[in-house]
């Protein structure tokens, strides 16, 4: 059976997002993308010109600046990763305690069967 959205397309089984092993990986991806993101704003506020300047000096620049960042994520990270992993953690388990007390409170009624009569 194959848990994919009917208007979206994208998956939406999320037994495995709750996982420590996956929030730490995200949180490292999210890390990595960041200083990514940061590097790649700092090439762009170059000062001059370089002298060798070429597409592919650029293209390996670019590919060198995306292993910094990965290698940065793991080994020194910012805290951004941490941050994030910490927030989705603290909300997952918000949203398993109120999940856990819908289902403990019973079905609720939309509308009371007695509102709405006139006595």
């Amino acid at each position: 059976m194959s848990l994919i959205g009917a208007t979206t397309g994208i998956g939406v089984d999320s037994s495995r997002i709750g996982t420590d092993k996956n929030l730490k990986a995200a949180g490292q991806r999210f890390e990595s993308v960041f200083t990514g993101m940061m590097l790649k704003s700092m090439r762009q506020a170059k000062l001059a010109d370089g002298l060798f300047e070429n597409k592919a000096g650029t293209q390996f620049r670019d590919m060198w600046d995306q292993k910094v960042a990965e290698n940065m994520a793991v080994s020194t990270p910012l805290g951004i990763g941490k941050a994030m992993t910490e927030f989705l953690a603290k909300a997952q388990r918000v949203n398993a305690a109120e999940t856990a007390n819908s289902t403990q409170a019973g079905p609720q009624t939309a509308v009371n069967p007695s509102e709405g009569k006139s006595g």
